[in-house]
């Protein structure tokens, strides 16, 4: 593989997330590419870009630990990086990045593919710092999620004094944790967000009885039933469980070395029909989006274990609830979303939610982080290229309307 250039400038330019997931999800192999960039970084130990499009292929091959450790390797060589443009720019973005794994930062790349904007990403961590010298841009977009890992970065990013437009403010970021959020949005009208409590793994010890009403209590201070509980700053259903009995609890921490956990009670949303639908909104300026809808007769739902690619009756639904969604979910919802956006503050974020039996709009995330892309197989899911075009038109055009009203204010 040639060395990419941005023949703008000559400068070099990285492969990218975008283009290495589309690999993935395309069933192609990476032992020609990874070679490829193994030996790039052999021939030139000050190619960074090698080495950081290599983290991020081992990162999607699942082997984190060495992820890291050639990721590190290739921000000590540099913090900022170019991904490829083959158009002239109609904007030119700087993306502020945590040094990390691929869930301790937006996907915007995701969300840019073939828009005309020029992008560079600029690493930070609590080694590295906000170089003193930016690359040239006319808009900062904060991509750093909320972490316990990226809470130093977020402090220090508040602080700075920006000369450029900012999207999504790190300070609004750092306050969506899971409890925070709770506590953001509790009494929102016709929104249910579960009492979400942070415990320590050694106060979880100490509840031997939760059949009790006063454990219970102690734990959620309002709730009775099962609770939910998982640890700090895990994704997609890692050591996620719903416990009934002490004995759960006791079998859960045997099984979960993690030392600090978020713990709140169970909802049941079964629809009508007995099943389980997540929906997957983004807010863009405070616009609702669906970007998909999982429907499962589980109540752990996610995309990928939801079994949409063979059922064609749900996938006929959640392409009915995509051409329908303004004025179904969308209108019935549209106050709290909009309750949601303005309590937030965030120009950009995702919210995972239900819907109760009663009728409100159930939360169970709200982050800036969340997977939005069109890389599904169009001959299984025909439906929805054309709505996430429309989320990414509407995204980039956020961007362009942000960098010239408020550099104009």
């Amino acid at each position: 593989m040639k060395t990419i250039l941005d023949h703008s400038n000559q400068q070099k330019t990285i492969l990218g997330l975008a283009t290495l997931l589309r690999m993935a999800l395309a069933g192609q192999s990476f032992s020609a590419l990874s070679a490829e960039l193994i030996a790039r970084a052999e021939n030139d130990p000050a190619d960074a870009e090698a080495l950081l499009d290599l983290s991020t292929i081992l990162q999607i091959n699942l082997q984190p630990d060495l992820a890291m450790r050639v990721q590190a390797d290739a921000l000590e060589l540099q913090q900022t990086y170019r991904l490829p443009i083959d158009q002239p720019a109609t904007l030119k973005l700087l993306v502020i990045m945590a040094a990390g794994p691929l869930m301790a930062n937006t996907p915007v790349e995701c969300l840019l593919e073939n828009s005309g904007i020029a992008v560079e990403l600029l690493y930070l961590s609590p080694q590295l710092e906000l170089p003193k010298k930016l690359p040239e841009h006319d808009l900062v977009f904060i991509a750093v999620a909320e972490s316990d890992a990226n809470q130093l970065v977020l402090e220090r990013l508040s602080s700075v004094k920006w000369s450029r437009p900012l999207v999504n403010k790190p300070e609004l970021i750092a306050k969506l944790s899971r409890d925070n959020t709770y506590l953001q949005l509790e009494d929102v009208p016709n929104v249910l967000v579960p009492q979400t409590n942070r415990i320590q793994r050694e106060a979880l010890e100490k509840s031997t009885d939760l059949e009790n009403e006063d454990s219970v209590a102690s734990l959620l201070e309002s709730g009775v039933g099962s609770i939910i509980i998982r640890p700090v700053d895990s994704h997609a259903g890692r050591n996620l469980s719903k416990l009934d009995s002490a004995e759960d609890l006791d079998d859960y921490l045997r099984d979960t070395p993690d030392m600090d956990f978020y713990v709140s009670y169970f909802v049941d949303f079964r629809s009508e029909e007995g099943n389980y639908k997540k929906y997957r909104v983004v807010l863009i300026d405070g616009t609702p989006y669906l970007c998909h809808m999982a429907i499962s007769d589980h109540w752990m739902i996610h995309y990928l274990n939801a079994g949409m690619s063979e059922s064609s009756e749900k996938r006929e639904e959640e392409a009915a609830m995509m051409d329908l969604f303004d004025q179904d979910f969308g209108a019935r919802h549209a106050e709290a979303f909009q309750f949601i956006h303005e309590r937030i503050g965030l120009d950009y974020l995702g919210i995972d939610c239900g819907e109760t039996y009663d009728g409100e709009l159930l939360i169970f995330e709200i982050d800036s982080n969340m997977v939005v892309h069109d890389m599904d197989p169009v001959d299984i899911y025909p439906y929805k290229q054309p709505q996430m075009h429309k989320i990414f038109k509407a995204f980039q055009q956020m961007l362009h309307d942000k960098a010239v009203n408020d550099s104009a204010t």
